[in-house]
Parts: C-alpha cells; structure tokens; sequence
C-alpha cells in the first residue's frame, strides 16, 4: 500500500491520544488505590483501637469464660474488617470470623501478610492485657481503584475519539491547499511552468510549494536555452551546408584538373568546418552544467598542458606563431581528464586563431594563493572590456581582428569556443577571467580552480578526502 503522510499523522495522533487516556485511567487507579489505602488504613488502626480499649476493660471477664468466636457460613465480603483479640499469653479470646487463620503477632502498626491463598492488611495494636487485630483484604481496595479508574476510561475514550475526528476534519482542510497545488501542476502542459500561486498557501507547506516553483522556473529557463540552442544551431548549419553545396557545384563544373583539384581542397575545407562545428555542437551537449562527471582523477595541469600542447606545435609553426609553456611545478586539480583537455584544446586554437603571424601564444600553470591556475595568453588583439562578457554566449564570434562577431573575412570558427569553456570551468567549481596581457596588446585568460573543487555525489566526498 502506498504510504500516507496523513494515515501516518493520524495514526500516531490517535495512538497518542489512545495511550494518554490508558495512562491516564492508570494513573487514576494508582492514585486512588493509594489513597484508599490510607482512608482504609486509618480506619483499620481506629477499629483496632476501639477494640482493644474494650476488651483491656473486660479482660477478667473474658479471661474466665471460653473465647468467643463467632460461626460463619455467609459469603465474605472483600471489604469486611475482620478483628480478633489475644490475651497477653497469646491465646485468643475473640474473633469476627473464624475461617480466617490468621497468626499472634505482638508488634504495633501495620503490616501485609498473606493468609490463606489472599493477601491482607493487618493493624495490631498492643495493650497491657493483650492485643488487637483489625484486618482487611487488599483485594477490595483493588477493586474498589480499578472500578475508579473503570468509570473514567469510557470518558476518556471518548474524547480521544472527539479529539481524533476533530483532528482528521483539521488535518485534511489543512492539505486541502497542497491538493490544489497538485491539482493545478498535474493540470498543466509540459510547457506551462509559470509558478504556483503561495497567496493561500499555509507557512509549513510554503517552502516545498516554493521549491517547485523554483524548480519549475529552473526547468523554463532550460527548456528557453534549448530551444534558443536548437534553433541558433540549425541556423549556424545553414551557413556550412550553403558552402558546401556551392563547392560541389564548383567541382562539377570544374573545366580542366586545375580547377578541379581547387575545388576538391575548398570541398575538403569545407568537410573539415562542417564536422568541426558538429563536434563543437555536441561537446557543448556534453558540457551541459546539469549532466554528470566522470569518475574524478587527480589531474596535473602541467602534464596536461604538456599534452595538449604537442599537436599544434607544427600549426604554430607554420602560422609563424611562437608557442610556448610556462610551467611553475605540479598544480593537481581533481576533475575529468578528457573536459580539462577539451577546454585547454579550445583556448589554444582560440588563441592561435586571433594571434597574428609573428606573434606569441604562451600556455602555463601558476598558484594563486594556494589555488591552481591555468593560463592562455596571447598577442592579438584581444577583447575590449565592455565584450567580455559576451563572448561567453553561443555563436558569437570575433574576426581574426578583433571586431566583434565575425565581422572580417578570415576563419571566425565556430562560436561555440568560449562556451564549453566556461561549462567546463563551471563544473569543476573554477572561474574564466579574461584580461589584458600584462606585456603589450593581446588577451590573457585565467582559469581558477578552487583548492576543492565542488562536485555532487560521490564526485564531491572525493574531493574533500583529497583536499
């Protein structure tokens, strides 16, 4: 059976409500049963007393006559006090009833023997000639609490049952504003998320109607950016395709070898921008914020600069640019080996791609009070300030010149650069910082790794341990 949050509350109310009463029925018996004791036990000793004052008075009397002891063939009641008076020899000279075996015992006060198969309250109070017993069973006085305590119980009963209907009438006119909320979300379409309405919602429920209203916001804004994606990303492939449908025209009108082999390499250039723009589609897929990490590695920028670095060695070298690492000792970082690489992959072809022939692209490491850094900087022309910001963005582009978004007629690449960067840097809980470069024109660009990156999960005891 599926569990009820109000079956449990309710169950848990009347059981609380059905225990209370028994302790309270307890409670009543405890408490009457002790002061009947000492109603009854008064009136023991008074019985007593008054006993032993008589017979003291008539004790040369009795003493020349037989004991008295009275026959009984009637029904004992559980409440009767029995007596039963001894000379000072501890021969008894009396007894109420004398079914009742009970022993000489010449010591003042109360005490609780058993005698027969039942328990007793004796009062013995000693005089000069003799003493006096008053007895009385303990059964009464238990019955007499426990029929108390009986007569209080039904009442109780019942107004936990008043209690319990009462609270069940509260409890579900209470839920009654969280059905609504159900209702109206279950009533929505998958592209109606605007927020609950909280002006009728209780205080206790507020945060968890406030939480889907969060989440629902959360779910617009991603479903807002997949929809600007998909449709940036089919109007960014119309570029590519365009080209290569005309490069094939060319290459069917191709005249001699000459034009022909022309046509084949922009076919082939086009091929190689196409799968590229592809790739960088999907890498942003990949990089989505909301997915999940792979199993983390402890990752050391220098190696991994050291690795990314070696392919486009031979494109430096034949753009004319001098490129070149700076590294400054092992900065460890835990994080996905293959995102880390892609990143550093993105800000090294961007980079090579805005710096001019004759220029300089440095890739290094650093430590940033006690934090790994890792840095891409160039001599190109850079970004002004006011841009930075923007060029975060998918498919915003800058000309190998600098101007904006692919305003010059060189190879302005994909857009989608900068984007999978940031992604990445996010989560692996660093920071992008774009600045000038410290000597001359150009861009640096600053990734900041925390001392331990935040992760979700498993990912992120890891890195704590590590830390």
């Amino acid at each position: 059976m599926m569990r009820s949050i109000e079956r449990e509350l309710l169950a848990w109310i009347v059981g609380t409500l059905l225990l209370g009463s028994a302790l309270v029925a307890m409670t009543t018996y405890v408490v009457t049963l002790d002061e009947m004791n000492e109603v009854f036990d008064n009136d023991l000793r008074n019985v007593a007393v008054g006993v032993a004052t008589y017979h003291r008075s008539n004790a040369p009397h009795e003493q020349a006559h037989a004991p008295v002891l009275i026959p009984r063939d009637d029904e004992p009641q559980d409440s009767e006090i029995a007596t039963f008076a001894w000379d000072a020899s501890g021969t008894l000279i009396y007894s109420s009833d004398p079914r009742v075996p009970i022993r000489y015992v010449a010591k003042e006060g109360l005490s609780h023997p058993r005698i027969g198969n039942e328990d007793w309250i004796v009062y013995t109070a000693v005089h000069d000639r003799g003493i006096v017993q008053a007895a009385q069973r303990r059964a009464s006085r238990r019955e007499m609490a426990g029929e108390s305590a009986a007569k209080i119980l039904p009442f109780l009963l019942a107004m936990a049952v008043v209690v319990a209907g009462l609270l069940i009438y509260g409890l579900r006119r209470g839920l009654r504003p969280l059905d609504a909320a159900a209702r109206d979300v279950a009533g929505r379409s998958a592209r109606s998320l605007e927020a609950i309405d909280t002006s009728a919602v209780p205080a206790e429920l507020l945060p968890m109607v406030r939480a889907i209203n969060s989440l629902m916001a959360k779910l617009d804004q991603s479903f807002s950016a997949q929809r600007t994606f998909l449709a940036d990303a089919a109007h960014e492939l119309r570029t590519p395709i365009a080209a290569l449908r005309l490069q094939l025209t060319l290459l069917e009108r191709s005249a001699d070898e000459l034009e022909r082999s022309a046509a084949t390499a922009s076919l082939k250039l086009g091929v190689m921008r196409a799968q590229r723009l592809i790739g960088q589609l999907l890498a942003v897929a990949r990089t989505d914020p909301a997915g999940s990490l792979d199993p983390l590695q402890r990752v050391d920028l220098d190696d991994l600069v050291r690795t990314v670095l070696e392919p486009f060695a031979s494109a430096a070298e034949a753009a004319g640019i001098d490129l070149g690492a700076e590294l400054q000792g092992p900065a460890p970082v835990l994080g996905d080996t293959g995102q880390l690489a892609m990143l550093l992959d993105n800000l090294i072809e961007n980079a090579l791609r805005h710096t001019p022939a004759g220029g300089v692209v440095d890739v290094g490491t650093a430590m940033d009070d006690g934090r790994p850094v890792l840095f891409v900087r160039d001599s190109g022309p850079g970004i002004p300030a006011a841009d930075r910001e923007r060029v975060f963005g998918r498919f915003v582009r800058r000309d190998v010149n600098g101007n904006g978004n692919g305003g010059g007629g060189g190879d302005v690449g994909s857009g989608l650069g900068l984007t999978i960067v940031k992604a990445i840097a996010e989560r692996h809980g660093a920071t992008v910082r774009l600045m000038d470069r410290a000597q001359g024109p150009g861009l640096e660009v600053r990734v900041r790794f925390p001392v331990a990156a935040p992760a979700s999960g498993a990912n992120a005891a890891a890195l704590r341990q590590d830390s």
